[in-house]
């Protein structure tokens, strides 16, 4: 049976899969492109909630999020003296930093043209207002879950960060900023990194958790410590202290 990392890595398997599927037939203009097309004229409905609800994607809103959340875990695990406690707030703002350097590139190289509810442009593919919302928002509950203290609360930060990232989703493809495909590739390669980070964060965490147990148990050695008791043996005279030479003694 694989181990838990293994079977880790491989969930990251099939969205990586799904991504690279709908990016060639972005590239390559395939049929899958047609029932998206019919799917966002059949859901474009441009209003003012739509507007706001995408704008919860952009860098102003996004990215602040999740550099006050890893400041807190930062300041959080300095103050419990923990090793390495800049590790996991640094590799979330890392992890964030790659968003622009994979979207960007694709956005230039499929060069997908927008919806009709957008002045004419291309480079609309993968969505970079998903992704960032995704990474930011998905990230930020990653680093905060150690320093919740009970199951609902972590379940509640879960839930929240889930709900932001569909609602500018939601507000990207009605507001007609994305086609829909545009961002469900967004998901895809989000869950891939969002799962990278949190393979490293449970590394780190074992990491810091290992000196500790070590430290709890008692020192084994391969030889025995001398005892200090004195043992004694089977000849009495071992017991008396020396007096020299017995002197001989008349019998009657």
């Amino acid at each position: 049976m694989p181990s838990r990392p293994t079977r880790a890595v491989l969930g990251l398997l099939p969205p990586a899969l799904l991504f690279a599927l709908i990016t060639w037939q972005v590239a390559v203009d395939g049929p899958l492109l047609r029932p998206d097309e019919r799917l966002s004229r059949a859901l474009v409905h441009p209003d003012r909630a739509s507007e706001l609800l995408a704008d919860l994607g952009g860098i102003q809103v996004a990215v602040p999020v999740l550099v006050l959340v890893a400041g807190y875990a930062a300041w959080r695990g300095r103050a419990a003296g923990g090793a390495r406690w800049w590790v996991p707030s640094l590799a979330a703002l890392a992890v964030l930093l790659l968003v622009p350097l994979i979207v960007v590139p694709l956005k230039v190289w499929t060069d997908r043209p927008g919806t009709p509810a957008v002045p004419p442009a291309t480079g609309y593919y993968p969505s970079g207002h998903t992704a960032t919302a995704a990474v930011a928002y998905g990230a930020a509950a990653l680093v905060l879950l150690p320093w919740l203290r009970t199951a609902s609360a972590r379940w509640l930060t879960l839930a929240t960060s889930a709900l932001l990232v569909l609602a500018v989703s939601f507000g990207l493809v009605r507001r007609g900023y994305h086609w829909p495909l545009d961002v469900v590739a967004s998901w895809c390669l989000c869950a891939v990194l969002l799962g990278a980070l949190r393979l490293l964060l449970e590394r780190e965490r074992q990491a810091r958790e290992r000196p500790r147990t070590a430290a709890g148990r008692p020192c084994q050695t391969g030889a025995p410590r001398p005892s200090t008791r004195t043992t004694r043996t089977s000849d009495p005279s071992a017991s008396r202290p020396y007096r020299g030479a017995r002197k001989p003694q008349d019998t009657p």
